[in-house]
């Protein structure tokens, strides 16, 4: 901690000097060398780099989500520039507190970085406090946002603040952090270690957030400091499994198998006597529903769009009637169901999304897709140069939907059954006109 920063009883950062404090405190990085995740800032042409260099601070508005290093720059700024620092947070401080703080720093000769957390919960009133200390120099202003500074915060602060868009950490970013805190570990607890599937494992469900992934490695080294991690033993620490409707064991689960099967092989008969098996054994008419409806989307989907639109008829007709009338519904959906023309393709196209999305979670949207609603959203470039499809012949433009650095993907792959055949037809039809473009 620089020696010159004040103590305030309303401060919310912890000393990241004592062991007692987190491990997200106790290896925070002290340089931009040391900081991951933000190659904008940290990179050697970069201008925030630059401006540390120079020994200088500036107010700004760090908007990113959290855990991504906005409280760490602070620190590195304050440090830069040899200023004061002190925290508050708009959780708990209100206009009192940024006046106590204010006050203090104006009675020193030094001026002083203000480190305002979650500043968006500030109204107009407790951010126009602020306005007169950023503009005679009492204060360098830090406010840490996680959510849009164009909505949340007044135009007369954002004219004096630089905002500064930081980014999720991707995966390699987060698992570099950890292996630099499993040393950090080591010293303290010698027997304790992760080895490296387990740390990339953490990197990848933490979602962008690093302060969460050393989270959950403090949880590892607070569980058993002598052992060596795998990947086994820290998902039976770490995950968190949602339990599982087990009304009558096993055999509930073989009818419901029976049932589903029967709809997909197009065996109308089986499905009812399947479907009338559960009904007669006392089972929930609204699992059942909830399951035809999960039917018609997984096994049918798109080659009969009506099939989903029966059974969540069916659905509004037994909360309208009730048992026993309201239960006709169900047959009625089962036996369509088993008739349709079946297609997997909507529930294929589904499972290889998720997948490209979760090893693509940390790429940014293309700034043509972006909203911009605001003046600051589109100084940052969002929404230049998209095409607006309606005012393309056929409604039919030719750009890009997939981020920066992802293949695009053909996830949706029709059958030529049903209502998909016409939809594979659509498909081809408008790869040729895109190909015009």
């Amino acid at each position: 901690m620089n020696p010159r920063q004040l103590s305030l009883t309303s401060l919310s950062e912890p000393d990241g000097s004592t062991d007692k404090a987190p491990l997200a405190h106790r290896i925070r990085p002290q340089s931009l060398d040391e900081v991951v995740g933000q190659p904008h800032l940290t990179a050697e042409d970069s201008w925030f780099r630059a401006m540390i260099a120079q020994q200088r601070a500036i107010s700004a508005i760090f908007w990113g989500p959290p855990g991504v290093g906005k409280t760490t720059l602070a620190h590195i700024m304050a440090n830069a520039a040899t200023l004061p620092m002190q925290y508050l947070s708009a959780v708990s401080a209100g206009k009192k507190e940024v006046q106590q703080v204010l006050a203090q720093a104006a009675a020193d000769t030094t001026t002083h970085l203000l480190f305002l957390d979650e500043i968006h919960r500030f109204n107009k009133a407790q951010q126009d406090v602020l306005l007169p200390a950023i503009e005679n120099g009492t204060i360098v202003l830090v406010g840490a946002t996680t959510e849009n500074p164009s909505f949340s915060l007044n135009n007369a602060l954002l004219s004096r603040c630089r905002v500064v868009v930081l980014k999720p950490l991707d995966s390699a970013a987060i698992t570099t952090m950890l292996q630099r805190a499993c040393g950090q570990l080591q010293q303290e607890h010698p027997d304790f270690g992760v080895d490296c599937a387990t740390l990339q494992w953490i990197a990848a469900i933490a979602d962008g957030d690093g302060r969460y992934a050393l989270n959950l490695l403090e949880e590892l080294v607070i569980s058993d400091p002598t052992l060596a991690w795998d990947r086994a033993q820290a998902e039976q620490i770490l995950s968190r499994k949602a339990g599982s409707y087990d009304r009558d064991g096993d055999f509930h689960y073989d009818l419901i198998s029976a049932l589903h099967k029967s709809v997909r092989d197009s065996d109308a008969d089986a499905a009812c006597y399947w479907l009338a098996r559960m009904l007669e054994a006392g089972e929930q008419p609204h699992y059942l529903l909830r399951r035809l409806i999960r039917m018609a989307s997984e096994d049918i989907g798109l080659a009969d769009p009506r099939a989903l639109t029966v059974c969540l008829d069916a659905l509004r007709m037994f909360d309208m009637l009730g048992s026993p009338e309201g239960e006709q519904g169900l047959f009625e959906a089962a036996i369509y169901l088993a008739l349709a023309p079946k297609s997997n393709a909507t529930y294929m196209a589904e499972k290889a999304a998720r997948k490209l999305a979760r090893v693509t979670r940390d790429r940014a949207v293309p700034l043509h897709l972006r909203n911009a609603p605001t003046r600051l959203m589109k100084q940052l470039g969002h929404g230049a140069d998209y095409q607006y499809a309606h005012d393309a012949d056929n409604a039919v433009v030719n750009q890009p939907h997939f981020p920066d650095g992802v293949e695009p993907a053909t996830l949706y792959k029709p059958t030529q059954r049903g209502f998909e055949r016409t939809l594979g037809e659509r498909i081809a039809w408008l790869e040729q006109q895109r190909s015009k473009r």
